[in-house]
């Protein structure tokens, strides 16, 4: 079985084709396979870390192409339930000038996932379960996926969250304010933008904020900056890492091409004490990941190769 399971929602994202334009103006799209989880699941896999999917994916066209594009990409489909019932959710994605997004949901983002779609027996083999706040929207997706994150848990796992926030989604910004609380609360690694610990603390300094969001499972918490780095905190270390200068086209899935570097450190480095020069290291490698993913169009298109990453690593940070 794979070493990371990723689990929730699997979809297609329309990007414009052109850059600096909004859903008024874009006058046509292009087709790219993305969803946070599956995201962060090919990013594994292509950094070298075997990875799996667990959610739903319709069995129309677009959850058929979604599908073969996990597998060419490496990942293990063997845990995806394919329903009949459901839609393929989609997503517009508009591009402003500077390539941040903006998003327009369609559709269920989990697909009808629900507990009897969970598989524990795979849970119980894996090293780290990975998931987002968006499978905690609907119901039956909110009460699988914690009832997946507490098993993981519960055989010692490390289980990784991104708040991922997008508000839309959500009844209220209470509701998501809440969720994403007990999402961190069942985690021992977290990732948050500075937008999301705002939203979550109203705190401007990463470290404070964080720190204000850790309980006794937690073991990491990374704060991102966008083309600015990261900060990552622990109850001992913090630090400050730059990130890389790269020309953007597209930041979707940049945030995920970060997830998935920063996992494959972890696991890469199991029983590792997590000092500050290694911390350092890993959100290195994990802001290259970044990086180079805002040089493509789409999330699952964009993101890169090991060697890619390393070479990258290889050149000096922006500061």
């Amino acid at each position: 079985m794979a070493d990371a399971i990723c689990m929730g929602e699997l979809l297609i994202d329309f990007v414009p084709v052109t850059t600096g334009t909004d859903l008024l103006t874009a006058t046509a799209f292009q087709k790219a396979p993305g969803g946070a989880p599956a995201n962060v699941a090919v990013g594994l896999s292509r950094l070298g870390t075997s990875s799996a999917l667990m959610g739903r994916a319709s069995e129309d066209g677009f959850g058929r192409f979604l599908i073969k594009t996990l597998e060419d990409s490496g990942v293990d489909v063997s845990l995806m339930r394919r329903s009949r019932r459901t839609r393929t959710p989609l997503a517009f994605v508009s591009l402003a000038e500077d390539a941040e997004r903006e998003f327009l949901f369609y559709g269920d983002p989990s697909a009808g996932f629900c507990p009897e779609d969970v598989d524990f027996s795979a849970i119980a083999k894996a090293k780290l379960v990975h998931f987002g706040s968006i499978g905690l929207i609907p119901e039956a997706s909110c009460t699988a996926t914690l009832q997946a994150v507490d098993a993981a848990r519960g055989q010692g796992l490390h289980v990784s969250f991104d708040a991922n926030l997008r508000l839309d989604l959500w009844p209220t910004a209470d509701s998501a304010r809440e969720a994403i609380r007990e999402g961190i609360e069942r985690a021992t690694i977290v990732k948050l933008s500075d937008d999301e610990l705002d939203f979550l603390t109203g705190a401007t300094d990463p470290v404070e904020g964080a720190r204000s969001l850790m309980h006794a499972g937690t073991a990491l918490m990374v704060v991102t900056h966008g083309r600015h780095g990261c900060t990552f905190v622990t109850r001992e270390v913090a630090g400050k890492v730059s990130s890389f200068k790269v020309d953007p086209v597209d930041t979707t899935g940049a945030g995920d091409a970060f997830m998935a570097g920063l996992l494959t450190g972890l696991l890469e480095h199991p029983n590792a004490p997590l000092t500050s020069d290694l911390l350092h290291a890993m959100c290195l490698f994990a802001n290259a990941a970044g990086a180079l993913a805002t040089t493509q169009r789409g999330g699952i298109p964009g993101l890169p190769h090991r060697a890619d990453v390393t070479a990258l690593v290889g050149k000096d940070p922006a500061g």
